[in-house]
Parts: C-alpha cells; structure tokens; sequence
C-alpha cells in the first residue's frame, strides 16, 4: 500500500487502517488508484480531503459517503483548522491527482504522491522560492539506470508500431484510471473511434474527455481494454478472429509473452532524470521515498538545501490568550502582561550548544585562575539530584528580573513538574525554542496545550 502517516503531524495521506493511524486526524487521498485506496469503502466516516475530480470518482466508484467527501480547489490554499495549511497542485499522474503542500508548526511538507515532473512545474507559485523541509517524492523510477522517454516521445513510439501493422485491429491495455491522454492522442492521429466498456465510457464522460470514445463494437478499430487481458492466450483467441496486435504502455519491464504484444516505454511517473531535476530545483532539506524498500536518498544528497530545517513556532492557543486576559483584567494587569513577560524570559542571550564543562575549562585555562567544579550536565531534560544546571538558571534569572526569592523558587518548582512528569524542557519557553524538532514531536499538540494553560495558570498564583 502507498500510503504515509506523517510522522510529527495530524496528518496521513493514502493512509485508511484507523487502527494503526495513531494520531492522524486530516486524512488525504491523492487520485484514485486502487494501491492508494487499501482500506478505503463505504464504511469510511472521517472528514476525508482530495481534489474535486477525485472526489466525484470516489463516490461513484467506492460508494464512500459525500458528507464525510471534502473537495478541495486545486492551486489554492486552504487552512484546515489552526494547525494546517494545504495547497493542492496538480501532479501529471492521472486525472484528479494532486500533490499535497503542508504549511504549520512542523515546517513545510511536500508529499508528491504519484506523479510525473514537467518544467512547469517551475511555474507554480506556491512552490517557487519555497523553503520545503521535507519531501516526500514517487521514486517508482528512481533507477539510474533505467531511461524512460517522455510520454509525446512514448506516443509516437505506439503511432509508429501501429503504422508498421496496418491491417491489424489494435488493443492497448490500460488500468482502470490513467492513460486517457494516449488514447485521446492516438484516436485523434488516426481519425478513429476507440472502443471501451460501457462501465469504462462512463468513467471517461465523467472525466469530460474529447468524443472520441464509444462503447459501440466495430465502431473503430482500437480498443482499451484491461492491463490484465494482455496475455498469451487471449493474443491467440483474438488472432484466430482477426490480424491483432496489442500495446503495453508502461514504464517497467515487461516479460513479453506473445510476439504480437508491445511494450511501449508511457509512464505516468517521473523518470529517474526528471527526479533529479525536481529535487535540484526544489532544494528540500530532506528527501523521503513514498515507494516503500526503495533507497534513492543518496542519488539526491548533493541537491539537498544546506539551510537547517525549520523548527516548529511557540503558538499560544486562542482560549489560552483568552483565558490569560480575563486573569490579567482581573490581577489589574495589562491584558497581554503575562505574555508578555513569558516572551521576555523566552529571549535568547547567547545560544550555547556545548557542555558548559567545555567553557568551565576555557575560563581556567585563559584567565588563571581555578573556577570551582560545578554539578552541570549537558541534557537540557537534566532532573538529577544535586545537579545545578537549573538551580543556576533559575538565580540568574531570579537576579535579572529582581523578582522575590520566594517568586524564583515557585517558578523552578512549576519547570521541575513539567520536567518530571513529561521530560519537558526546563524553562518553558526559552528551552522549547531550542529543543530538537524529533524531541518536540514526542509531545502531542494536545498535551502541549495543557502544558500551555498549566505554565499560566501557575503564573497567576504568583
């Protein structure tokens, strides 16, 4: 199944086994084909997001319920609550597939889903100039050394077996979604009708695709049929009735079993050249493979942005800000004063990422002089017995802001709480600034909220 829960986010795309979904709470369906859909039915009730196309196809096809359906408009952005905002961009896989850009607290994700690279995707405004922290991209192809053309190429390879073969009836296999182009384009070079199934012609007036389909037998002499009947045997059984050769359009290889039957190198995923393009233009900070057992993270290294990924902003809930005014109206305050003075804690003086033990060494060395061994440790999370990395702060701070002794003391006891019961950094809001994105993440939004509201709701007993 190609399908992700993004680790770090409420978010999963392809993903349908609420069991083993976690905390994903925004489902997203990328198109419509079935290895993107395991799990997928009519018993489906979560608010479910996908392009508008898609969406019809959806309902019509697995019968999913349009109240929990949300189309969303391709090339807009739409904020999906306080957390996340998404942009759908059309992906040139098949029709109604759409890549997902996600904007929030977690930085910036690309989730490419299937797709085939074109140069105008340069052109798309809410990816140029983008700073993408990770990227998760279709690496169906990334094989080096395995070329493919480009679909226009791909089409006049299968015009030009289908001329070296004019008496024959033409069969060309095909999945239940994909591949209309090539049957548009060949009909229309060869003034044609193709021949569908009725369920199938449906389908392609759903699509609103040119005329050139008809579910009439005899009508025109190329037909779609499924990929799986493209076999030996029904080559031979079609034969026996009338000259037929049959066009496997695909990107992968192929064991021909028939003579009659031709691979033709149309893919609707990117090459493994148009992926290094991509990834070369976009500069992400990381690359992740959807195709799962696949490893093309090394061929993208050198492309990689050497800017540090974003970190994940310190957003005071609304009902937290509400809740903060009405106390500070109440204490005769400022509305914002407890903010305010939070944010003055949480400003940086001097950012050190060594062991203080390091800088303990410098001073004796430099000066001359023996400055007493201190109990420091180099954990920001440090809740041992004796230790003074935090008693040391919480009197520098005491001496900085001319606070009461006993106003220090009750401030250390609310950050060795937050420490002891979820690891959480010391300090609050100047320690969350500079934890490490994969420690934040062990924190749910939820239990970070209540974190949020306990900070001040402390600070109101002072």
């Amino acid at each position: 199944m190609s399908g992700t829960v993004i680790p770090g986010t409420p978010i999963a795309v392809d993903f349908w086994s609420m069991r083993r979904a976690g905390g994903a709470r925004l489902f997203f369906l990328s198109h419509m084909h079935s290895d993107h859909t395991v799990g997928l039915s009519s018993t489906w009730s979560r608010p479910l997001y996908c392009s508008p196309l898609t969406a019809r196809l959806l309902h019509r096809r697995l019968q999913v319920p349009t109240r929990w359906i949300r189309p969303l408009e391709v090339g807009q952005s739409h904020a999906l609550g306080e957390e996340v905002t998404v942009t759908l961009l059309d992906s040139n896989h098949c029709p109604g597939s759409v890549m997902f850009l996600f904007e929030g607290a977690f930085g910036t994700i690309l989730y490419t889903g299937d797709f085939r690279y074109t140069s105008t995707m340069r052109g798309e405004p809410a990816l140029r100039g983008r700073h993408v922290d990770r990227l998760y991209l279709d690496n169906t192809h990334c094989h080096p050394h395995r070329p493919l053309p480009s679909r226009q190429h791909a089409t006049r390879q299968a015009a030009h077996v289908i001329r070296a073969h004019p008496r024959h009836q033409v069969v060309i296999g095909v999945y239940s979604l994909g591949k209309e182009t090539l049957l548009v384009d060949l009909a229309v070079e060869f003034s044609t009708w193709v021949v569908v199934s009725p369920w199938r012609l449906e389908q392609m007036r759903l699509l609103e695709l040119p005329d050139v389909f008809t579910a009439e037998e005899g009508a025109g002499w190329i037909r779609a049929v499924d990929v799986t009947e493209i076999r030996w045997d029904t080559l031979v059984s079609w034969n026996m009735l009338h000259p037929t050769i049959a066009i496997l359009p695909t990107g992968r290889p192929v064991k021909v079993t028939h003579p009659n039957i031709h691979p033709i190198p149309y893919s609707d995923h990117s090459s493994f050249s148009e992926l290094c393009e991509f990834v070369k233009w976009l500069k992400p900070c990381s690359v992740i493979p959807i195709v799962r057992g696949g490893t093309c993270q090394a061929y993208f290294q050198k492309y990689l942005s050497s800017a540090p990924p974003v970190l994940p902003d310190l957003k005071i809930p609304k009902p937290v800000q509400e809740s903060v005014q009405q106390q500070s109206k109440r204490m005769g305050q400022e509305p914002l004063c407890l903010l305010k003075r939070a944010a003055w804690h949480s400003v940086p003086r001097g950012v050190v990422y060594e062991s203080p033990e390091k800088y303990t060494e410098k001073s004796e060395a430099s000066t001359g002089v023996k400055v007493p061994q201190q109990n420091y440790c180099e954990s920001a999370f440090c809740s041992k017995e004796g230790c003074t990395c935090h008693t040391g702060k919480e009197k520098g701070k005491e001496e900085l802001s001319g606070e009461q002794p006993g106003v220090a003391r009750a401030a250390s006891t609310v950050s060795q709480a937050l420490v002891s019961d979820e690891h959480f950094p010391t300090g609050f809001a100047e320690q969350y600034l500079l934890t490490p994105l994969n420690v934040l993440k062990l924190n749910s939004s939820q239990k970070f909220d209540e974190l949020v509201e306990d900070f001040f709701r402390r600070g109101e007993v002072l």
